[in-house]
């Protein structure tokens, strides 16, 4: 694939972040089992991939604006771009030594996603999509599945942890959607999640209560792959909202039904 000069600036940030954290990700199962210094671990390793990320972004492109989950939010000389960065989405995935984990990485252009990568270093795929030019793993062009039938789709979602207000509506959703299809996953990490509708390896994916930097990237991977996009609530976006609820379009309307039903 040919990229712009923004996404290689970005897959090249994903990397270096992802270096840092595959270092750290080693010294996990030496921690002490508490949880006072493995969360302290781990956001010492989220926040200095984190450095890294917005320090290469930031010397390639001074004047845009920066949103991230661990540091303040700065408007940009330029008010009409703005990289939206999650150093480590999978964070409980990294605390627990799961390697299932991804930088994430997005560029959004007066108030739309325009360009997204989400690395996942454990099993180097890097995923990018720019707007009008497609979703890609690596070097090969990727499309959502064509499965039609909500019996032989995989799906995936968030569940709300630590008692979360959400938790009654995630049960509602699971109670109507697991009689009907071939299974539900839940692996920790929304970006990768919509990176995997993209890919097909899901049929769909849904969640509630998810941050911008959370999903900006793999919202434009998912649409750029063929799937469609929208709130869980119609006629809202997850960018708006930060629900999400995504499938390919021979599913979107059955799992819609479901999901908005719930």
């Amino acid at each position: 694939m040919q990229s712009s000069a923004n996404l290689n600036v970005m897959m090249k940030a994903a990397r270096a972040a992802a270096r840092s954290l595959v270092k750290d990700f080693r010294e996990i199962e030496n921690l002490q089992v508490s949880s006072k210094s493995a969360g302290d671990f781990v956001s010492r390793a989220d926040i200095a991939a984190e450095k890294i990320i917005r320090d290469m972004l930031t010397e390639a492109r001074p004047t845009y604006g920066w949103l991230g989950e661990e540091s303040s939010e700065v408007a940009g000389e330029d008010p009409t771009r703005r990289w939206v960065v999650d150093p480590l989405d999978g964070t409980t995935n990294f605390l627990h030594g799961l390697p299932h984990f991804a930088v994430s990485i997005a560029l959004e252009h007066r108030g739309k996603i325009v360009s997204g990568v989400v690395y996942d270093p454990a099993k180097d795929e890097m995923f990018v999509a720019e707007k009008g030019a497609g979703a890609w793993m690596n070097d090969s062009r990727i499309r959502v599945s064509d499965r039609r039938h909500m019996s032989e789709s995989l799906y995936a979602t968030g569940l709300p942890f630590s008692g979360r207000a959400d938790l009654p509506d995630t049960l509602k959703d699971l109670a109507q959607l697991l009689p009907a299809c071939a299974g539900v996953r839940r692996w920790g990490a929304a970006a990768l999640d919509l990176a995997y509708v993209a890919c097909g390896r899901y049929d769909g994916f849904w969640e509630r209560n998810l941050k911008l930097w959370d999903i900006a990237a793999g919202l434009i991977i998912a649409r750029e792959a063929g799937a469609i996009v929208e709130g869980v609530t119609p006629q809202t976006t997850p960018e708006e909202t930060g629900d999400v609820l995504c499938a390919n379009s021979t599913q979107f309307e059955s799992l819609a039904k479901v999901i908005r039903r719930a």
